[in-house]
């Protein structure tokens, strides 16, 4: 199989104008993204790696589409800032183009918001080769079309990134974890829409699925931290995790860890209400394994190797394995197609039903 490797913006662009169909990858970790039929080449984005601006006073940074997103958070680390969204799959190797691409965020999005709210650029080449921009490289850039947030989630149906400006944040100065005991998918809903309503602003709220858990990371000062924790386990049953375990498992969550390491593995949109309609499917799925994050608005499908995904009736996107890239219902809005055609005229990116 021809791969692509352009190292430079020119390289790119020359690419993109000699090559009909072509499909943008970054490290794999999402494979099921740039599965596409047809004769399309892929393009990989390793070689445009590395961080272009960091402006730590001002907490934004630019860096290339194929930087590893392990990287950027080591840097940001130095200076004690990082991406609150938690982005997912990072410690296997996903770039920041592959992220923003699949538009995943991880727990801290239920406090901080997704990968969406934290980006601010983008710079890419469309299908007519052309090198475009959308947004700016400092927060206060409200000029235009806010494409930024059209590249999320638009799996490279648009154009191919080659450069991508996030805003970041400080880090919290401590972290603390609380199991919380639930009894069943109804009681594990209440949980979840009662404390993410709360004043106490878990930085995340998760919940493995089918298990009688939920998670809730609180982050602040520790005294503060010591009066939310009594308040919680005055409201619920539950246990506070020692530091080392819950590291290790927010470090798991990150890395889908809980899932089958093949086999098919589905984002799912969901509201917390849905919660028991979701977990319903379990039964119907043996060896079928599940995570409900965001505070009950996201879940995570994982499938046996050899199962095959059942209709959904929530919108929903295929991470890896062989099952539609976008399973159950997804509504197609004027805009997307408008967007696609101004940007894609020939028609070079697959199209945004591939």
């Amino acid at each position: 199989m021809t791969v692509l490797e352009p190292a430079t913006l020119a390289d790119l662009v020359t690419a993109v104008r000699t090559t009909p169909r072509l499909i943008a990858v970054g490290a794999g970790t999402k494979p099921r993204l740039a599965a596409v039929a047809g004769d399309f080449v892929r393009l990989s984005t390793a070689r445009l790696n590395g961080i272009v601006e960091y402006e730590p006073t001002e907490f934004t940074f630019t860096a290339q589409a194929g930087t590893p997103v392990r990287d950027i958070a080591a840097t940001l680390a130095e200076r004690g800032q990082y991406l609150p969204f938690d982005p997912l799959l990072a410690e296997a190797g996903a770039t920041l183009g592959g992220t923003v691409a699949a538009g995943l965020s991880g727990p801290g999005r239920i406090r901080y918001g997704g990968l969406r709210d934290f980006i601010i650029g983008v710079r890419f080449v469309d299908g007519e080769g052309r090198v475009l921009r959308g947004g700016g490289k400092v927060v206060k850039n409200a000029a235009g079309f806010d494409l930024p947030k059209f590249f999320t989630g638009s799996a490279g149906r648009f154009g191919v990134l080659a450069e991508v400006s996030f805003k970041v944040f400080p880090q919290p100065v401590t972290t603390r974890t609380l199991r919380l005991e639930v009894d069943g998918p109804a009681a594990r809903a209440k949980v979840l829409m009662e404390a993410a309503a709360t004043r106490w602003e878990p930085s995340a709220l998760e919940a493995p699925a089918r298990e009688n858990f939920v998670y809730l990371r609180l982050a602040g000062p520790p005294p503060a931290l010591d009066a939310l924790t009594a308040e919680v386990l005055g409201r619920w049953p539950g246990t506070t995790l020692a530091d080392r375990d819950a590291e290790v498992l927010w470090r798991d969550v990150r890395a889908f860890g809980w899932a089958h390491a093949t086999g098919t593995l589905v984002k799912i949109a969901l509201t917390p209400g849905q919660i028991p309609d979701f977990e319903a499917l379990f039964p119907n799925l043996p060896g079928a394994r599940g995570w409900i994050g965001n505070g009950g608005n996201t879940g995570y499908l994982s499938l046996a190797p050899d199962a095959t995904l059942p209709p959904l009736e929530w919108p929903a996107l295929t991470l890896r394995g062989d099952a539609p890239l976008w399973p159950g219902a997804r509504p197609r809005f004027a805009v997307m197609r408008a967007v696609k055609a101004a940007l894609d005229p020939p028609n070079r990116f697959p199209d945004l039903d591939d």
